[in-house]
């Protein structure tokens, strides 16, 4: 019988059918040891698995997943407790929306980027959600601006809203129609709060930013998938601190800065890492005003994150 997986709590996992009808999964033995699963957890939010019913009582609704299909694509970060591992974030997705703020907490251009080129790597559109709009003054304002030059220019989707306030979220719900939309940003971005806009009545924890340290305590605590009223689902994620961009070479990195991409041929070596290398078309292009300075800082600042490695 074939399932959609909607909440994974680590061993378990929810498990959604077609007709709608609900079960408590866990992995089959032989499944879990598998050589061809590398990360921390074998099974994601969004994946499509084969489960067979276990004996016994009727309405225990548990079962046992024997088979996973393959994933059309899906988003990773490295492990939070494993570096050198991935986490699968969740798969079979349609597009992403990176919940970003300005004030308490400011969401950095480096944590935007890493999300950025992950989901660029796995052919994944992202929007860019301002939230907070309500208690931004002029200079938020201005940047906003400034930032939705960039990423607009670059074919991103920018947006600003307030889930206090309501603005911008009748546009957000539409765009997210008969779509499965993963939903990630930092902790303290006002995620549940815009879900709860979203979804009345599911009514998920919200909690204020930490004072002392300007940054968002953690509410939601396992990837968890909701149908949306107006067709389609959205998975929400754990706020994360830090996103680690895994199993993308440095000679690949460029490839999704989409920017980068017109010029990557025209540099003067093949394997060109666009920072010291003479005859580099990317520094080029920066230095004319055709990339965007603070992009290429991202750039420099993920490239010498990423270990080299026999990929």
């Amino acid at each position: 019988m074939q399932a959609t997986i909607y909440r994974s709590t680590g061993s378990w996992y929810t498990a959604k059918t077609t007709n709608g009808e609900i079960f408590q999964a866990r992995i089959k033995g032989l499944l879990k040891r598998d050589g061809d699963i590398t990360s921390t957890n074998p099974i994601a939010v969004g994946d499509i698995v084969e489960i067979v019913v276990e004996d016994g009582d009727a309405n225990a609704k548990n079962a046992m997943i024997t088979e996973i299909a393959e994933r059309r694509n899906y988003i990773v970060r490295s492990s939070p407790h494993r570096k050198n591992q991935k986490h699968i974030v969740a798969a079979n997705l349609d597009q992403a929306m990176l919940i970003c703020t300005l004030k308490e907490p400011r969401t950095s251009n480096g944590f935007m980027d890493r999300f950025l080129v992950t989901a660029a790597a796995y052919h994944i559109p992202v929007t860019l959600v301002f939230n907070k709009k309500d208690i931004y003054k002029e200079k938020e304002l201005d940047r906003f601006a400034e930032l939705a030059a960039v990423y607009e220019d670059i074919g991103y989707t920018v947006c600003l809203v307030s889930a206090t306030t309501g603005e911008g979220v009748d546009e957000l719900s539409a765009s997210m129609k008969n779509k499965t939309t993963l939903m990630s940003g930092h902790s303290g971005v006002g995620k549940s709060s815009l879900i709860n806009r979203l979804l009345p009545g599911l009514d998920l924890r919200t909690t204020a930013v930490s004072g002392w340290s300007g940054k968002g305590l953690h509410t939601t605590t396992y990837a968890e998938m909701q149908d949306l009223p107006n067709g389609g689902k959205l998975i929400d994620t754990p706020g994360v601190r830090e996103f680690g961009v895994i199993d993308i070479p440095k000679t690949e990195l460029s490839h999704y800065f989409l920017e980068m991409q017109a010029y990557l041929n025209d540099c003067q070596f093949n394997n060109c890492l666009h920072i010291n290398e003479p005859g580099c078309a990317v520094k080029a292009a920066v230095e004319a005003g055709e990339i965007n300075m603070e992009r290429y800082i991202s750039y420099a600042t993920i490239l010498e994150t990423i270990e080299e490695k026999s990929y």
